[in-house]
């Protein structure tokens, strides 16, 4: 009788132990149906709002600096996908902010860069109009990087009027009005706490090499845009990581 007890006993115990070995094995298991965000990696979006400079006129689209900044996030291990370029040569603020009103965009992208103004400075607009135009397309944007300003970056305004094309007309006079309009849009830009960079200083390097210009003797090279792409990556990997 007491063989019996004790047989009955161990049977339990390792018919109790087994199944708490199963349910611990079926645990640490992945169901097929179940949704593992770890093992996901994660895509970002990007939107990029401007005008030529932007969509890279006279360049290649690999060339332009979207896609230059995209590529540069692939390689440092940031998924990106091609970028949504809200962007036309010509472009001032308001045709900017009709372009994209027009635009069927995804309501949140992940990385919102921002470069628009020179237009209105080559068409003789004041820059105290220039400011409630930029600051109404910041805000924008900052809706669309989901209201964190941290995923947005703007750049300044490059210096037109070191080009070929500004020949005969008065250089200092461009230099001055758009460090003008750049002074405006750096300090909308630090009252909203968006990452700003200046890239205004380097497009003036342009005066003394002739490869940062495409063929137009006006437009950026993709030598240009690499720098831009340079000077903004370690920030938004930053960010994005």
């Amino acid at each position: 009788m007491r063989k019996a007890i004790i047989r009955s006993a161990s049977s339990s115990f390792f018919a109790v132990a087994g199944i708490s070995f199963l349910l611990i094995f079926i645990a640490g298991m992945k169901h097929p149906l179940m949704n593992d965000q770890s093992s996901v990696e994660k895509t970002y979006s990007y939107l990029a709002l401007g005008d030529s400079y932007t969509i890279g006129e006279k360049v290649t689209r690999p060339e332009n600096f979207p896609n230059q900044l995209a590529s540069g996030l692939r390689e440092r291990g940031i998924n990106c996908r091609v970028p949504k370029i809200i962007a036309k040569t010509g472009w001032t603020t308001d045709e900017l902010e009709a372009g994209i009103s027009q635009s069927r965009l995804r309501r949140k992208y992940d990385l919102v860069t921002l470069l628009i103004g020179v237009n209105d400075q080559y068409r003789g607009r004041p820059v105290v109009d220039y400011i409630p135009r930029f600051e109404a397309l910041l805000k924008k944007a900052i809706a669309f990087a989901g209201d964190k300003p941290s995923h947005v970056v703007v750049f300044s305004i490059p210096d037109w009027g070191v080009t070929p094309f500004a020949q005969g007309r008065d250089r200092n006079l461009i230099a001055s009005e758009i460090d003008a309009f750049n002074a405006a849009n750096e300090l909308v830009s630090r009252k909203y706490g968006v990452h700003y960079i200046s890239i205004t200083q380097g497009s003036r390097r342009a005066s003394d090499d002739v490869d940062l210009l495409t063929t137009d003797g006006l437009h950026p090279s993709g030598k240009m845009y690499a720098q831009w792409t340079a000077d903004a990556l370690p920030y938004i990997v930053k960010e994005l990581h």
